[in-house]
């Protein structure tokens, strides 16, 4: 039997609680392992504990520089304490000087994004920034002390090789089909009731919140080609978020987009929906016609993974990612071309036997990520290096 120590502090949101939330429950079945789980905030309180994991509740210190620091300070002597093997760090920083193995996950793309610190320099954030190259030295530090990191596609681990000179390894993320399609309740009624005034449209879902590397801009650009191209047939982008930054987390202006989105008057065209609850989002892949994204970095993106188990055909920007999730169920263009975007979309929608082909290869691809891969692949390194330090 293997004893991982899983710190998911610094899970407190988005993926970081996605993947405590898949994985840990895969952990707790095994007879083979045993796990202790340091979390804080909402994670502390919907783990229960068992004869396989104990967990560790704490009153994490808010922000992500505290949090570090406590960290590097206790972590330690936590896991000394414990009896693990190996301690598993899931939230892109490493714990430098680590009592046992310690394999990295990290998944952030925005520390190796150029695009990303030249987006943040033309909008002037200067702040945000600072933050950001901040974190990435930190990240690049980790990866160096870490003795093993694990990225959730080959094209991200790839990167993280070009960056720190270090080896990486890829283990995809997981996906629960039955699950996702599992809630029958349906949407909420204003947000059914808004999907009922886009019929007839032709409707192109994108679901995120608000933030600047998934290129919101240069898709609302894209719908503004796409309303001149297409009429008198109308198109709605659906978007599972709104245009203002109060309704989104982070420090993310959304004000350029929604000023954007008047200026272009697209205001029938753009139906904000705000957020839709996890367990509802397969009804809203299902009332679509294509899945789109724009972004301009991306570590995994686990909607176009659903979007294909949905039978959504994607159209997706030129990314190495979204090419290794999506292969030949998608169609691509350049990251920042609006044009290109909206006549990808439009030689979909008019070509139905390649849309055909697009949804079968996608519900197809769907299936080949799993968490149960995902864990087992884990446990074997987390084995491995267990006995490369005895």
């Amino acid at each position: 039997m293997i004893h991982l120590f899983i710190n998911a502090l610094a899970a407190s949101a988005g993926g970081g609680l996605t993947y405590v939330r898949n994985v840990l429950p895969r952990l707790a079945v095994r007879d083979d392992v045993r796990t202790t789980l340091l979390a804080g905030g909402q994670l502390r309180n919907e783990i229960t504990e068992s004869s396989r994991v104990t967990l560790l509740r704490i009153d994490g210190p808010a922000g992500s520089a505290k949090r570090l620091f406590y960290e590097q300070r206790n972590l330690s002597d936590l896991i000394r304490r414990s009896g693990a093997d190996v301690l598993l760090s899931a939230g892109n920083f490493a714990l430098f000087r680590s009592p046992v193995p310690q394999i990295l996950l990290s998944r952030n793309a925005l520390y190796t994004s150029s695009d990303f610190l030249r987006d943040l320099r033309d909008r002037g954030d200067y702040r945000l920034w600072l933050d950001t190259a901040v974190k990435a030295t930190l990240a690049r530090w980790s990866v160096r002390a870490a003795d093993c990191t694990v990225a959730p596609s080959e094209a991200f681990a790839s990167d993280l090789r070009r960056w720190t000179g270090k080896d990486v390894v890829c283990i995809h993320h997981g996906f629960n089909h039955e699950a996702f399609f599992r809630e029958q309740s349906p949407l909420p009624h204003d947000t059914q009731e808004k999907l009922a005034a886009t019929e007839g449209s032709l409707r192109l879902l994108f679901v995120s919140h608000y933030n600047y590397y998934r290129n919101f801009e240069t898709l609302i650009r894209g719908i503004a080609v796409l309303k001149k191209k297409m009429h008198p047939r109308t198109v709605r982008l659906i978007l599972t978020c709104k245009l203002n930054s109060q309704d989104n987390p982070g420090s993310y202006r959304a004000a350029t987009a929604a000023e954007l989105v008047r200026q272009l008057k697209l205001g029938e065209e753009v139906i904000e929906l705000g957020a839709v609850s996890y367990p509802l989002l397969h009804h809203l892949y299902q009332a679509c016609d294509f899945y789109v994204t724009p972004a301009y970095a991306e570590t995994f993106a686990h909607p176009l993974v659903e979007a294909m188990a949905s039978g959504l055909p994607v159209v997706a920007s030129d990314l190495a990612v979204h090419r290794e999730i999506c292969g030949e169920a998608a169609l691509y263009f350049p990251r920042f071309s609006s044009g290109a975007l909206a006549e990808q979309i439009m030689l979909a929608d008019r070509s139905p036997a390649q849309a055909t082909s697009m949804r079968e290869i996608g519900v197809k691809r769907s299936q080949d990520f799993s968490w149960d891969k995902h864990v087992e692949e884990l446990l074997q390194l987390a084995r491995r290096l267990a006995k490369e330090r005895l």
